[in-house]
């Protein structure tokens, strides 16, 4: 019997950085209450995790928690003004901080619990998979509205996630 073996080439992922030309005043402010909330979502759910084990002796993984979320953007609605991705992408970021302290002191390294987060320590959310359209220079994104970009150069493969992160001298958007 033979058989073929195929090669499988696999490319690095690629990031992309664009500067959004300043954008108006009302999407300066959705851009900032998403950021807010979701670093109230993220610091909600570390508060949820370490009371459930340390009240009950209950981990919590991400499943558990995004499956709150329904009943939490009925409670919380200025939730609704999040796309729904990006906050799973919140409770998501949460859980691999969480893996990553339990492997390091799984090994035996110097660990520091997950901790919460201020405003200088979280400058960023993700829409994962979609919520967004890139048209040219303009990026559409969902509940927030529209951002022009200063392209620098051109994105080449598919885009598999937009980042979209706040910096000193403005907001940027990462294509991956």
């Amino acid at each position: 019997m033979v058989f073929a073996h195929k090669k499988i080439i696999i490319q690095p992922m690629k990031a992309y950085k664009y500067k959004v030309k300043t954008p108006n005043k009302q999407v300066r402010i959705k851009l900032t209450n998403c950021l807010t909330l979701c670093r109230e979502l993220y610091n909600s759910a570390l508060q949820e995790r370490r009371d459930a084990y340390r009240l009950n002796r209950i981990s919590l993984n991400y499943y558990d928690q995004a499956n709150q979320l329904s009943e939490i953007k009925e409670i919380r609605d200025d939730l609704q003004e999040v796309h729904s991705q990006v906050l799973q992408n919140i409770l998501k970021r949460l859980d691999k901080t969480f893996k990553a302290f339990f492997a390091r002191v799984k090994r035996g390294e110097k660990a520091w619990f997950p901790r919460f987060k201020g405003e200088n320590r979280f400058n960023s959310f993700c829409y994962p998979q979609s919520g967004w359209r890139l048209e040219g220079d303009r990026l559409k994104l969902s509940k927030i509205g529209t951002l022009r970009l200063r392209l620098s150069q051109k994105i080449e493969g598919k885009i598999k996630t937009i980042t979209v992160k706040k910096e000193v001298d403005g907001w940027y958007v990462i294509f991956a």
